[in-house]
């Protein structure tokens, strides 16, 4: 199963349903706070990491009265663009009635205008959303659900400006994975509460819900974690992000805001991947939603018995509940809402034969589903935010 595990971090590398943005170049000069904070970083990861004192067999949904969630993704661009327009009218005429915002993307841009000094300070500031109350006045009146998606661990403009917070390599030069991407270290109490702050703040502007993306290690971590030069403590990778998600929570909790994470899909079907830290259990138990992403595009042949599986969304769709299901029903009251992320666009880089055209088929397929697994929430991933026409959502 290892094995199993390896060749498909190996094959899907970095593609977990996630939009990589262009991104400037950026200085790594430092200032000497930097400095005094990265001389205390192992002392304050010892002493105040691990054995987060928040039981997690207490859990009540602090969004009790929110609705079954059917979403989007909308990027910032969209957001804070003409094209929100259109999307408002796709959720006012249908039973779609959510939107997942990126708020921190996925370079580590914080994508509105703020005048938090710890975010200024740590965050590549970009106002993609020029007004963000403007914005949360418009998703009240069309009444969409608002979610804050804020990526965590994957952050290219941190990485490169605190080298610090991240992996370096021998010779002194940041590490990057094979896209040029850069990790900050989920060790990291700075990290935490810098991503958590951010958090915060726009839940006091009015998201319902935070939706966590890239909770984990870089993939393949386990391969260069002894080469690497970063900051650690006794806890084990799986641990560390398991206690970051349940800090985050407790943090959270007076806001009365819900926390969710999003997952590689396969999570559920093979043992914790401890390379890069995700336990699909432990995550769950401290979250209010899990959302594991299961497009049929990421699985290779063999999965649920498709030959090709982005041609067949319907059986590897309920093939993957199953496998979450199984894994998460032994939590009892403390399961977390199942709100996977589906898929609404063409994988044609799979290569001719092994991809379809994704549409409203291909779109109403993977819903029907889900409600055959007794799964009534998902999310609807496009980057783009173009959205096939005609779907029946119900």
């Amino acid at each position: 199963m290892n094995i199993i595990w390896a060749l498909l971090l190996l094959v899907l590398g970095s593609t977990t349903g996630n939009q990589t943005d262009d991104h400037n170049t950026i200085n790594t000069l430092q200032s000497s706070i930097h400095s005094a904070i990265t001389s205390s970083q192992q002392k304050d990861s010892e002493t105040t990491m691990g054995n987060i004192p928040l039981d997690p067999s207490i859990k009540t949904d602090p969004q009790l009265d929110a609705p079954i969630v059917k979403g989007i993704y909308v990027t910032a661009h969209s957001a804070g663009g003409a094209r929100m327009t259109e999307l408002l009218d796709l959720l006012d005429s249908t039973e779609l009635n959510a939107m997942v915002i990126d708020i921190k993307d996925d370079a580590g841009y914080i994508t509105y205008k703020t005048d938090n000094p710890l975010l200024q300070m740590n965050g590549n500031l970009k106002s993609y959303i020029g007004d963000i109350q403007l914005l949360m006045e418009r998703l009240q009146k069309h009444d969409v659900y608002p979610i804050a998606r804020i990526v965590v661990f994957k952050d290219t403009f941190l990485a490169m400006k605190q080298p610090e917070l991240s992996f370096v390599n021998k010779d002194g030069t940041l590490w990057k994975n094979g896209n040029g991407d850069g990790f900050v270290n989920p060790y990291s109490k700075e990290v935490w509460d810098y991503n958590i702050e951010l958090a915060k703040e726009v839940a006091k502007l009015g998201f319902k819900e935070i939706q966590f993306d890239y909770v984990r290690f870089p993939e393949g971590f386990d391969k260069r974690a002894d080469i690497l030069k970063y900051i650690k403590s006794d806890s084990s990778r799986v641990d560390i992000v398991s206690d970051f998600v349940q800090y985050a929570r407790q943090e959270l909790a007076p806001l009365g805001i819900r926390v969710s994470v999003d997952i590689f899909g396969y999570a559920a079907s093979v043992p914790a991947a401890e390379g890069i830290g995700q336990d699909m259990v432990k995550i769950s138990e401290n979250v209010d939603v899990i959302a594991p992403m299961v497009y049929p595009s990421h699985y290779s042949t063999g999965w649920y018995g498709a030959t090709n599986p982005d041609k067949e969304p319907y059986n590897v769709i309920k093939g993957s509940m199953v496998d979450t299901h199984k894994k998460l029903d032994p939590l009892g009251d403390q399961k977390p809402i199942i709100r996977p992320w589906i898929q609404d666009f063409t994988a044609s880089w799979l290569g001719s034969g092994h991809y379809t055209k994704y549409g409203k088929k291909e779109v109403e397929d993977q819903i029907r589903a889900l409600k055959d697994m007794d799964v009534h929430e998902y999310l609807l991933w496009n980057a783009n935010n173009r959205y096939s026409k005609g779907v029946i959502y119900k």
